[in-house]
């Protein structure tokens, strides 16, 4: 009898309606990877026949979501689905100003404009991509302090998502806590391998935050996936419910950031909300010049409607067990066959050490980006690196400082592929290991100031 940690869960829901997949050769396939420069962003969808890219807004929505979409309010103001939006925020959050935005970075940038600057310092667990950017576009400075567990990417640790304490207060008294914009937590730590955080790591950052005065923001984009592991490893959280987790964890942030495309479990979306009247006040004046009203933020009344139903939906226990098993699943197969993957396996991705599965390309040469443009190669896999492409950085004489790992991530869309999909992205992967060794690396011959992975072109060396 197998094991409940290898066993594959039945999804908890009935297929009701479907979108056809096109199936391409390999030599389809070449051509259109080089047409795109060798950037799977590039490619276009109908290209693509397992798309795990991302899990930000591809998932697919629930019955009661589609019917709460015919009901939306498009009211310009104070529309009844702003409502229900408000009322389901102002229950998980416990935070009294609640902006709504068209998506989580636009959230980013008005928060991070109003509080940024160029003598601020931004501390994180690890700031993601679109963080980084709107935080150093303003002219700060975002340092990460992710925890020592996290540097042994084999390790078996619960949370490998967490802060490094030790360096957190060292870091306010050597910048000065009046210097520190803000400390970011990402929950859970996309960038570190989808790890989670634990609940008494973030106790303690409210309580340093708390001696310094300093402003304790969190990022839970994936707050139900972090509550998850919260409940089944810590002891002290057994009891309660996945959403009880989540209220507690979220009440010890002064703001709370969110792309409503993950846990909101809607294609469109994002969440601003803030205890401080004042704070609010200036992100509220932002908001209108850019997003729209403060009702509807960018957002079409159905989409707020969705919104509110999709943020209850995701405490579901048996939707969060599948979700979390089915990532699993993937990870612990990949594993077997002796695919370098960050352990243990996040909530909403596995993560693949590029270096490790291609050393005998150089960190200058991007295995990451390699590894991207073989499993599009070999299977129509379109998936992300998370290394020296997206993180790298220059010194003056122009040589790459690479990243602090070589990842590519694997993310899966909520409630869209079937086990057969997650299947056949497996076997892909003998393909990978048959040919490692001949692989070569990628130069870039293009790259834009900010996100530049987003854009990049690149061709073979």
């Amino acid at each position: 009898m197998k094991s409940e940690k290898r066993r594959a869960l039945p999804e908890p829901f009935k297929i009701k309606m479907v979108e056809p997949l096109r199936i391409t050769t390999k030599d389809y396939r070449l051509e259109k990877l080089k047409t795109a420069t060798y950037n799977p962003f590039l490619l276009k969808s109908d290209d693509v026949f397992i798309d795990l890219l991302t899990d930000s807004g591809t998932g697919a929505m629930s019955d009661h979501q589609w019917a709460g979409i015919l009901m939306g309010d498009e009211s310009y103001a104070g529309a009844k689905s702003w409502q229900h939006l408000e009322r389901v925020v102002k229950e998980l959050t416990g935070m009294p100003y609640i902006l709504p935005t068209h998506q989580g970075r636009a959230a980013e940038r008005i928060l991070y404009s109003t509080i940024g600057g160029k003598d601020k310092v931004f501390i994180s667990n690890t700031h993601f991509d679109t963080t980084r950017a709107n935080i150093e576009f303003t002219g700060a400075k975002a340092i990460d302090i992710p925890s020592v567990d996290s540097s042994n990417l084999e390790k078996e640790s619960d949370f490998k998502g967490n802060i490094d304490i030790n360096k957190l207060s060292e870091l306010i008294i050597e910048h000065g806590a009046e210097n520190i914009g803000a400390v970011i937590m990402t929950v859970t730590n996309n960038s570190s391998g989808g790890q989670p955080v634990s609940m008494g790591n973030m106790l303690e950052v409210r309580s340093i935050c708390d001696e310094h005065q300093v402003m304790m923001v969190i990022d839970g984009c994936r707050i139900a996936e972090n509550s998850y592991f919260v409940k089944h490893r810590e002891p002290d959280y057994a009891n309660y419910t996945y959403e009880e987790i989540a209220q507690k964890m979220l009440q010890l942030g002064d703001a709370f950031v969110m792309s409503a495309k993950k846990d909101g479990m809607v294609n469109i979306g994002g969440l601003l909300t803030m205890k401080d009247k004042s704070l609010s006040e200036k992100c509220t004046n932002l908001l209108i010049i850019s997003e729209g009203f403060t009702t509807y933020g960018g957002l079409a009344g159905r989409d707020m409607e969705a919104m509110a139903i999709g943020l209850k939906e995701v405490f579901d226990p048996d939707y969060l067990h599948y979700r979390i098993r089915s990532t699993a699943y993937l990870g612990e197969h990949l594993r077997a066959k002796g695919i370098p993957v960050v352990w243990p396996i996040g909530g909403h991705a596995v993560y693949i050490d590029a270096s490790k599965l291609y050393p005998n390309i150089p960190l200058d040469q991007y295995p990451g980006q390699a590894l991207v443009c073989d499993l599009y190669e070999q299977g129509g896999i379109r998936c992300v690196e998370v290394g020296s492409v997206m993180f790298g950085k220059y010194d003056s004489k122009g040589k790459l400082i690479p990243a602090k790992n070589e990842l590519v991530r694997l993310a899966i869309p909520r409630r869209t592929y079937t086990q057969s999909h997650i299947d056949y992205v497996i076997d892909v992967f003998d393909d990978i290991l048959e040919m490692k060794e001949q692989r070569r690396g990628f130069k870039i011959t293009y790259e834009p100031p900010f996100l530049r992975h987003f854009t990049a072109r690149f061709e073979p060396v």
